[in-house]
């Protein structure tokens, strides 16, 4: 680069020589030719003739930097079409050159990085999640086709404030989505898009509520905050097939276990009776662990039955007050609003149950137990959609809440699948049973982390 700059500088400078030295030798001859009457016309012949040299000998270096500055505004505008001509000395030519190759260079880049676009966007339309990206005023700037779907029936939804995006939708897909925090939640089967992401259209899943997860990104692009939503569909007929099938090996285990457990248990009596009169504490002792190991299995056989042959709910008339009542007694909790002035319809001891698991998770998840709160109340039906995406019917909303640690996001995701559990002594069979419960009455479960701290658990029943 030093050498290279040094030859245009010794050109310029030789030039500059070469002028100054026309100029003088032309205005000695006029000054001898015309005398001192012309002195002036004899200076503007010496100017012009040096003017005329110097702009000869730099008319390639002039011509090329002209050229160079043209190609490197249109670098600036993202323009690399151009090319330069290539002409003058060795140096400019190389420059030349330099700068074609550079433009050359530029325009593959840039049709590399559009075709992987175009790949990526390919794939993003392409996939079953829902994907939306919002800027940091809540306005969709990019969303892929099962968004369009999912919200707007496939009419393209960039533009819209998620305010706008979010009218007429369920309640739970807007309570999750208005919350800061990764959720899990359930939509109805009408309030699903078209297909299901694996080719099956809404008329195959019509019947069929879906459990979805939602999972939130925030970076930083090109100085402004955007926000990326991703909403995973958990719930597939392969699922509720596993699910089945896990259900019809507990009832055969269980079934087996039973058959063993019982003849043990009959024994141990028998046994007592015959040596009662012996009254050898070994005898005792071996009677007592025998009847304590079998009665922790009978239990241990119960819980996983009772998920495996759940019947069906015996729908009756529940006063709201004596359920809460009844529930305090077992685990502390803070009632939060009034209570329904009707009565609730559903079988009140399946609910208990699931109540109570949902307590007593609040209790172990390490929140204040003046923390912990729960609220029962209306949902009222919208024209357009019911609070439960099905035709207006009307419902209840009861929600249990704490203040421990939540959920990280991979357990969220499978939070409600049987046999899961982050508890050491855990079956896995709490949420799921709740799950079954909610659903044998056509209600709904979801879980969200609050934004402050801890974990909230919604449950919707038909009224």
């Amino acid at each position: 680069m030093g050498n290279f700059a040094m030859t245009l500088r010794s050109k310029l400078i030789l030039g500059s020589v070469l002028a100054c030295f026309l100029g003088l030798v032309s205005a000695g001859l006029l000054f001898n030719w015309l005398g001192q009457d012309y002195l002036v016309l004899i200076a503007s012949l010496s100017l012009v003739l040096a003017w005329a040299v110097s702009h000869y000998m730099t008319r390639n270096l002039a011509d090329s930097l002209m050229a160079l500055e043209v190609g490197l505004l249109n670098f600036k505008d993202n323009d690399f079409s151009i090319s330069i001509p290539v002409k003058g000395d060795e140096q400019l030519r190389a420059l030349a050159r330099l700068f074609n190759e550079s433009a050359h260079t530029l325009r593959r880049e840039r049709q590399f990085i559009y075709q992987r676009e175009l790949l990526l966007d390919k794939v993003i339309q392409s996939s079953p999640n829902v994907m939306i990206l919002l800027d940091d005023e809540q306005r969709v700037i990019y969303a892929n086709d099962a968004a369009r779907h999912l919200f707007n029936q496939g009419v393209r939804i960039e533009g819209l404030t998620l305010n706008e995006l979010l009218e007429g939708s369920s309640p739970e897909l807007i309570t999750a989505l208005n919350n800061p925090k990764d959720g899990l939640f359930t939509l109805a089967a009408n309030d699903q898009f078209g297909t299901d992401g694996q080719g099956r259209t809404s008329d195959e899943t019509m019947n069929e509520d879906e459990t979805w997860h939602l999972s939130r990104g925030r970076f930083k692009l090109n100085g402004q905050f955007h926000h990326l939503l991703l909403l995973k569909q958990m719930t597939h007929e392969l699922n509720r097939q596993e699910v089945a099938v896990w259900k019809k090996v507990i009832r055969i285990i269980s079934h087996e276990l039973n058959n063993s457990v019982a003849p043990i248990a009959s024994m141990v009596n028998s046994g007592r009776m015959i040596t009662k009169d012996l009254n050898d504490p070994k005898l005792k002792m071996i009677f007592d662990t025998i009847d304590d190991r079998t009665q922790h299995l009978s239990q241990f056989i119960f819980n996983y039955a009772r998920f495996a042959k759940l019947p069906l709910p015996k729908k009756s008339m529940v006063n709201w007050l004596k359920m809460t009542d009844h529930l305090s007694h077992h685990y502390k909790f803070t009632l939060d609003g009034d209570l329904p002035e009707s009565d609730g319809y559903f079988d009140l001891i399946q609910m208990e149950q699931v109540l109570l698991n949902l307590l007593k998770n609040a209790h172990e998840s390490g929140s204040a137990v003046d923390k912990i709160t729960m609220s029962i109340a209306e949902a009222n039906p919208n024209p357009s959609h019911g609070v439960d995406g099905t035709s207006g019917n009307k419902g209840i909303f009861i929600s249990i809440c704490d203040a421990g640690s939540g959920m990280s996001s991979e357990v969220l995701k499978q939070a409600l699948l049987p046999f899961y559990s982050t508890k050491q002594s855990g079956t896995g069979l709490g949420l799921p049973l709740c799950r079954e419960i909610l659903e044998a009455h056509d209600g709904r479960i979801s879980l969200h982390n609050r934004e402050e701290a801890g974990l909230c658990v919604k449950l919707w029943l038909p009224q």
